[in-house]
């Protein structure tokens, strides 16, 4: 597979689920401004700390209130990791790898791109009815995941297209618990009580995962709910779940075996992985929750570079012609 082609199918897969997870931090807060009320104006700021554009928000808007936000990780085209702006690159990296995807693909994804930049023109009616708004957006992912599950062979191109998703989810399923964490700072006092349940509970619902966590452990609190998103191994949202998947698709991409490596990526996703299947939730919550997913953040972006530098740069490329080791999976196109 040609290297360009293998990396625009790894950030079509991320755009997509960079999109839907967006959404998913709106409909966090959405779900608990329904209990918070007109106290919650103050709670848009730290979601869009959560997100990491804060710097880019202060520089084109005043005030973080509800709509300022909601337009600004939507539809504003001039921030990168906008839903408008991540599907428009998530068709644009699908355009110049055509002829790798199912046509049942290329008309999802555009009807998904299609929907959002037809909402943009009409933002007034989104302000309206935003929870049926972003639940189209969660929809319309899960129909493009299932169209590709069902109609994309489960080779090479697949197991990118896994690979990107999986390391894109685990990092906004922690942005997503880092948003709690943002809403508890001015209200510590709360933690523990009712009201504190329903905002943990909103946010499993925001996760999708309100059901399955009631059936695998019932009651809700904060200590599960952590340990259930974070170290669940079977939870398609759950940290560790991701991990497991992305280190199978590196693996066969690679060729390689579970345990060991050949390749800084193989071992920085393998080492984060296994950190993740021996670390307890009595490990995350004494060293803080917000420092560990900080900490489980950056190790991704390291797991990324790390993939970058294996099989997308010049350097990587190029050994990968003259060696005829694992990195042949990528060679560089003429």
């Amino acid at each position: 597979m040609l290297s360009r082609v293998a990396d625009s199918i790894l950030w079509m897969s991320r755009y997509v689920e960079r999109a839907e997870n967006v959404a998913r931090f709106i409909d966090v807060n959405l779900n608990m401004s329904l209990d918070l009320g007109p106290d919650m104006d103050h709670q848009w700021a730290p979601l869009v700390y959560t997100t990491g554009d804060h710097a880019r928000f202060s520089e084109r808007y005043q005030v973080a209130n509800q709509a300022k936000v909601i337009q600004f990780l939507t539809f504003d085209e001039e921030n990168p990791n906008s839903i408008l702006a991540c599907l428009s690159a998530a068709r644009e990296n699908a355009r110049t790898v055509r002829e790798m995807l199912s046509s049942q693909m290329w008309e999802e994804l555009n009807k998904f791109y299609l929907m959002v930049r037809e909402a943009a023109r009409d933002t007034a009616s989104v302000h309206d009815s935003p929870f049926e708004f972003f639940d189209r957006i969660k929809h319309a992912g899960y129909v493009l995941e299932g169209v590709t599950e069902a109609t994309m062979s489960h080779g090479e191109a697949w197991h990118f297209r896994r690979l990107g998703r999986m390391l894109e989810r685990a990092d906004k399923t922690s942005r997503i618990l880092d948003v709690k964490y943002f809403l508890l700072l001015p209200n510590i006092h709360e933690v523990g009580t009712p009201f504190d349940t329903l905002q943990w509970a909103s946010l499993l619902k925001s996760a999708s995962a309100l059901e399955m966590y009631r059936q695998t452990h019932g009651r809700i609190t904060p200590e599960k709910v952590v340990e259930y998103l974070i170290l669940d191994p079977n939870f398609p949202r759950a940290m560790r779940y991701c991990l497991i998947r992305a280190e199978q698709s590196l693996l066969a991409i690679t060729g390689g075996a579970s345990g060991t490596y050949r390749n800084r990526a193989e071992q920085r996703l393998g080492k984060l992985r296994a950190e993740l299947d021996y670390t307890s939730i009595d490990d995350v919550i004494s060293g803080g929750l917000h420092e560990f997913i900080d900490r489980l953040q950056t190790r991704l972006n390291e797991v990324g570079q790390a993939i970058h530098d294996t099989f997308f740069a010049a350097e990587a490329i190029a050994g990968s012609a003259t060696s005829g080791g694992p990195l042949q999976v990528a060679q560089a196109s003429a």
